[in-house]
């Protein structure tokens, strides 16, 4: 069974100045490959971190430190699309079935039948969907920014004047033909501008404008939103394990009634946490209120 210092411990061990070195890994599954960002024991509980789009791993960079410094084995990995040996052309390869499969498989490979599963943007759509077909798997889940897709459905349909559908907008043009050429065009000013304007500091969109410019990378991207169904909901089960729900005020893409209605849709312990006056990017804008939130949740898992 792994192993992880006692609660006690953790908390003065997330006080520390204790540099814990990133890893970097490569972990085959089947006929693919995803790269990796990893801290932490080979032996700690396993913590895999999921990034939404348009991002990569990088982005866990400041919670992979605080856990691997807390004694857990935290993996971010590139998901499917961002990983240059798991990048499919076919759209039909980026369904949830598919990103659900990555997931297990990829905890598989190293080595964690169970493990803390947290995911920011589509990582959390892809987490809740982990978390309702696969509770055995779990041991806790942490969800940023994104809904359960119940509560978001609910949302977007505009019941209780929600304004989700507005928000969403921005989806039809995601999934059109010649979106990924308009993003990439004048050396990739459209992405660029997609992360200015929704409030991510330019110091870190360099590490994601790398990886997205590769050959086919934007165009897997998008396919995340081409491949979207709303049948993906069809046979989704309660949320029973220990679930964190965290969620900013100044996010423009995610309002906040469903963030709200989310309670409904976890049987197990609930935490819904309120980040006042941050943007779509927590782990980046708010690292140290994150890390903390995280290290609780984590700690007090049975």
């Amino acid at each position: 069974m792994p192993k992880r210092p006692p609660c006690s411990r953790l908390a003065a061990l997330a006080l520390t100045s204790t540099v814990v070195a990133v890893e970097s890994l490569r972990i085959p599954v089947g006929d693919e490959a995803f790269l990796a960002r990893a801290a932490g024991p080979e032996d700690g509980e396993l913590v895999l971190l999921l990034h939404g789009f348009p991002q990569t791993s990088w982005s866990w960079r400041a919670q992979l430190a605080a856990l691997g410094e807390a004694g857990y084995r935290a993996v971010a990995f590139d998901q499917r699309g961002y990983s240059p040996e798991a990048r499919p052309a076919d759209a039909q390869r980026y369904r949830i079935p598919h990103l659900v499969a990555d997931v297990l498989a990829v905890a598989d490979e190293i080595g964690g039948f169970t493990f803390h599963l947290v995911g920011h943007d589509w990582g959390a759509a892809v987490a809740w969907q982990v978390a309702g077909r696969h509770p055995d798997r779990l041991r806790t889940l942490t969800a940023l920014s994104v809904p359960h897709p119940f509560a978001f459905g609910r949302a977007l349909s505009g019941e209780g004047g929600s304004d989700q559908g507005s928000r969403s907008g921005y989806i039809d043009f995601f999934r059109s033909e010649g979106a990924a050429e308009a993003f990439l065009a004048d050396d990739a000013a459209g992405l660029r501008n997609l992360y200015a304007m929704s409030g991510l500091g330019s110091s870190d969109v360099e590490p994601y404008v790398e990886v997205l410019t590769q050959p086919g990378a934007m165009q897997a991207a998008l396919n995340w939103y081409v491949a979207a169904d709303i049948s993906a909901v069809e046979g989704l089960g309660p949320i029973t394990m220990p679930t964190l729900f965290v969620w900013s005020t100044e996010d423009p893409a995610l309002g906040r009634e469903g963030a709200e209605w989310t309670a409904e849709h976890v049987d197990g312990p609930y935490r819904f946490e309120v980040l006042e006056g941050v943007s779509h990017w927590i782990a980046e804008e708010a690292p140290d209120r994150l890390n903390a939130l995280l290290l609780d949740h984590l700690g007090s898992s049975p």
